[in-house]
């Protein structure tokens, strides 16, 4: 035996799968174009929002500095901290009840990581070409026809990157100021960071990274399966019609007579590079671009469509119609999620609409706990901070209730411009003899008086001396 013989061998075990690169073919068909109008619609969203005026400003600007978020016609303060935590919580069931019923819809028709690397991947086809195209192109030796390409490729994506950028920071710095300090580079570091850092992660995400986001980073991909059941809405392979496959590219004489001819059309077309035809797989987004490659080729072929399609579980194996599938979206997860999400959104809209633009708190003078005046009175010194959450000037009445006699000391009335915050020191008095020594609670009031009909109440405490 000799020492190579008698030496333990070592395994290696890898802990991270070194990536493979994936080049998604093109495909047409009813959801590539669904898809492609997704991409559409939330950019035109997203790029244009910012842009739009709404009383004179931005319609949309969440202004950290001025602690204001302004939603068209709704002005929201950091008191309004609860309005955010609902709309959250809308999102969440949105995300679960969409889940219930057509799996990952989300991930493959309108989630940034999608979206952009659609954008992305369309700029390199139109640069290096289809995908035999790219595939040559990277396997060649550096030329300059193939610095020039990937160099074009890289500088559109850039500029995409850039813009993206530019306009997320466009929605917490009025836009148009930020592309006035843009024109001459003057932005501010911290804009100048988070238009780098919001633009490098989109160059990084849909430029390099791609799949491996929707792999290993996100965690959607991790949770689903607790919102699927086998009434869900997948792609799906139908594994009773397509085994066992065949390699014949003839068309078949009769339209169920229709086996995977093990083209691969579906995994050369799959953002993640899975193949359907495995199973359902976590790395699968549900972008139905695999069922337009399968469609593409059954057309061709002469066969029924529908080997790879939207379908449940319970429709693969019990061979349901159309109509039974319908049917079973009415089940009890699907009618839970729908009673708390419209519940949970007739609450929030309800809540905005009777929304009063009024707030008042009231701050006590800790220098002076209370003190007797001329006349006998009892003083005590308040400072009201008072919001006018409205975009336009109102003037208000302070009253104060809560002892027999209680009254304020000098004007009542103050004018509050658009969205104004104020300290209004505020003399409160009391007849001697009026309310019982120590704490006693009361209650100030702003009123409208031009019509507003807007009112707030604060509590207080009134502090007599022993």
């Amino acid at each position: 035996m000799n020492a190579s013989e008698s030496s333990p061998k070592t395994a290696i075990v890898r802990m991270y799968q070194a990536r493979q690169q994936i080049y998604p073919r093109d495909v047409s068909g009813r959801y590539a174009t669904l898809r492609w109008t997704c991409v559409w619609l939330t950019q035109l969203v997203f790029y244009g929002m910012p842009w739009l005026r709404w009383n004179g400003r931005q319609a949309v600007l969440f202004d950290l500095a001025a602690r204001k978020f302004y939603l068209f016609g709704i002005v929201l303060w950091p008191q309004d901290f609860i309005y955010l935590a609902v709309l959250l919580i809308i999102c969440a069931f949105s995300l679960f009840l969409f889940t219930a019923i057509a799996g990952r819809v989300w991930c493959g028709y309108a989630c940034p990581q999608t979206v952009y690397t659609k954008i992305f991947l369309w700029i390199e086809s139109r640069i290096e070409g289809p995908r035999s195209s790219r595939m040559r192109l990277d396997r060649q030796a550096w030329s300059l026809d193939k610095l020039l390409r990937k160099s074009g490729k890289h500088l559109a994506w850039g500029v995409v990157a850039l813009w993206t950028g530019f306009t997320f920071v466009g929605y917490f710095t009025s836009i148009h100021d930020l592309a006035r300090e843009a024109s001459v580079l003057g932005l501010g570091s911290w804009e100048w960071f988070w238009v780098l850092f919001y633009g490098f992660a989109t160059y990084g995400n849909a430029g390099w990274m791609r799949e491996q986001v929707c792999k290993y980073m996100c965690p959607y991909a991790r949770f689903q399966s607790a919102m699927f059941d086998r009434d869900s809405l997948i792609v799906t392979y139908d594994a009773a019609r397509g085994e066992p496959r065949s390699n014949s590219f003839q068309k078949t004489p009769a339209p169920t007579s229709s086996p995977c001819i093990d083209c691969s059309m579906c995994v050369q077309v799959c953002p993640t590079g899975i193949d359907i035809r495995a199973g359902l797989q976590y790395m699968c987004i549900g972008c139905a671009a695999c069922v337009d490659a399968c469609n593409m080729v059954m057309d061709k072929i002469g066969a029924r469509r529908g080997l790879i399609r939207y379908s449940t579980e319970h429709a693969i194996t019990e061979n349901l119609p159309a109509a039974a599938i319908l049917r079973r979206i009415f089940r009890p997860r699907v009618l839970i999620y729908s009673s708390a999400l419209l519940v949970i959104v007739s609450v929030f809209l309800g809540s905005l609409i009777l929304r009063v633009p009024l707030k008042v708190d009231v701050i006590r003078d800790r220098g002076s706990m209370g003190r007797e005046v001329e006349d006998g009175m009892v003083e005590n010194v308040y400072r009201l901070q008072a919001i006018n959450a409205d975009e336009m000037p109102h003037r208000y009445k302070i009253s104060v209730v809560g002892i027999d006699g209680i009254a304020l000391s000098g004007d009542s009335e103050i004018t509050l411009a658009a969205t104004e915050t104020r300290l209004i020191p505020v003399r409160v008095r009391v007849p001697h003899g009026q309310g019982r020594p120590g704490s006693n609670s009361i209650s100030f009031r702003l009123q409208g008086l031009d019509g507003a009909r807007s009112q707030a109440n604060e509590k207080a405490v009134f502090y007599i001396p022993r």
